[in-house]
């Protein structure tokens, strides 16, 4: 099943350094879902070669512009693309009114349903329950309210092993994949057991997005495979940091070593950072699983015990 990470936008406040503001996209089978949406968002999705008609949700994390500024746009032109099919949006409760204000001012009613979910940062919030995932709000500690937010997969069905696949009839195969037992035509029966093992565990990715450290952020995020977190400064700037309640690399890597995570993708880089290797040693003398985001690139959530980011 594939579940994988694609980032589209990995630079903090304004597109410099050919780095595009916050954006990326998360890929579950056919369903892609789209995690905040700042300025060329659009674009980036046409390069990465992604459908907009494919984004079934979309999530904010604050309102901070590079963070939901080319969220209006790529309304439009689903919009404009003769989109009918629903979008539901996450976002801030401001959010709502910011999007009404501009639809009337320009005159433009969707032909598509949009659907407003209001998200607050006072505690972790169950935002979204379907059969692939479950998507819950991060409380995160920034000048804005925040949140980032962490996609778990559903537990898939068992797998059938191969040795014992004949014996089983096409038409009781789903049945036992979901945990029955085998009842062949002479009423004996073929424990679960014998005939399947179990599902690979589910996946889970978690993004946290501009946040200063958050004592309890560890305990809501702890075994996640991949954590994409923002890494805006050095430890060089650790002042500036704190004055903007942002987090340096090093502090990210601290929360992913705390956290217990697979793997650590930085991103939200400052702008006076032309050369990101000083951000990735940094972190990398911290936590040994981490990379620097790439626009473009793809991340798969789960990797194989032991792999190392380097590898994609």
């Amino acid at each position: 099943m594939r579940f994988e990470l694609i980032t589209l936008g990995t630079g903090a406040a304004l597109p410099a350094q050919g780095r595009s503001p916050s954006a990326q996209v998360l890929c579950l089978e056919e369903s892609l879902y789209l995690i905040d949406c700042g300025e060329g968002t659009q674009e980036r999705l046409r390069m990465a070669g992604l459908s907009f008609m494919r984004i079934g949700h979309v999530f904010i994390s604050h309102l901070h512009g590079d963070h939901y500024f080319g969220l209006m746009g790529l309304l439009s032109t689903m919009h404009l693309l003769g989109r009918t099919r629903e979008l539901h949006l996450y976002g801030p409760p401001p959010l709502k009114a910011i999007i009404d204000l501009q639809l009337q001012a320009s005159a433009t009613w969707l032909r598509f349903p949009l659907h407003f979910h209001p998200v607050q940062d006072e505690a972790p919030m169950l935002l979204l329950e379907d059969e692939k995932l479950t998507v819950t709000s991060l409380p995160l500690r920034h000048r804005l309210p925040t949140t980032g937010f962490l996609f778990r997969q559903r537990p898939g069905p068992r797998r059938l092993r191969p040795e014992r696949i004949a014996e089983i009839p096409h038409y009781q195969r789903a049945s036992v994949k979901d945990g029955r037992d085998l009842v062949r035509d002479d009423g004996t029966t073929v424990p679960n057991a014998e005939l399947t093992t179990d599902p690979a565990p589910p996946a889970a990715y978690a993004y946290c997005s501009d946040t200063a450290p958050r004592a309890d952020l560890a305990s809501w995020i702890r075994g996640v495979d991949l954590l994409y977190h923002e890494a805006t400064f050095t430890q060089h700037l650790a002042a500036r940091a704190r004055e903007t309640m942002h987090s340096t690399a090093a502090q990210a890597a601290a929360l992913a070593r705390e956290a217990g995570v697979g793997a650590l993708l930085l991103g939200h880089f400052s702008s006076r950072y032309k050369d990101l290797t000083p951000l990735l040693a940094e972190a990398s003398a911290v936590f040994a699983n981490v990379a620097l985001s790439q626009e473009g690139h793809r991340y798969p959530v789960a990797r194989p015990e032991g792999e190392k980011f380097g590898r994609d």
